[in-house]
């Protein structure tokens, strides 16, 4: 399902059609911009019912963390797309960013390992980022 993106133009709000695809494609890129670990692409849209995309990652540190979301948040606001929510802002363990069909995890390494998030969505397709990927273009097929 698109996600609507909002455009201000003068005193009116107009709606942008963003593909989910093309949502997670910057969510990605702006987590590589600022050297997310570990990063992961998950596609549920097949088996939930509340997103079409996770996007997993993780940080070394609290400040690290909080940069991701930051940075993250930045772009997609350039670019005229708004969370529905984050939650665990301040936390310095887990951050999520909700974007409707895309959902971002952003961990501390250790919260990851114990969370499983993988683990528990193992019968999504799951795209692997090389820690060499600089800029991500296309998503993988059964993605």
């Amino acid at each position: 399902m698109p996600v609507w993106r909002a455009a201000i133009e003068g005193d009116s709000i107009k709606g942008i059609l963003l593909d989910p695809r093309q949502l997670v494609l910057q969510c990605v890129n702006a987590a590589l911009e600022r050297k997310a670990e570990d990063l992961v692409i998950l596609s549920v849209k097949d088996i939930s019912s509340f997103a079409d995309y996770f996007v997993i990652c993780s940080g070394n540190s609290a400040r690290q963390i909080e940069s991701l979301a930051e940075h993250i948040g930045h772009r997609l606001k350039e670019t005229g797309v708004l969370p529905l929510g984050i939650e665990g802002e301040g936390s310095g363990s887990w951050i999520l960013m909700d974007y409707g069909d895309v959902v971002i995890h952003i961990f501390y390494r250790p919260v990851r390992e114990f969370y499983d998030i993988e683990g528990l969505w193992a019968d999504a397709p799951m795209m692997i980022i090389d820690e060499s990927v600089r800029e991500l273009t296309v998503l993988n097929a059964d993605m």
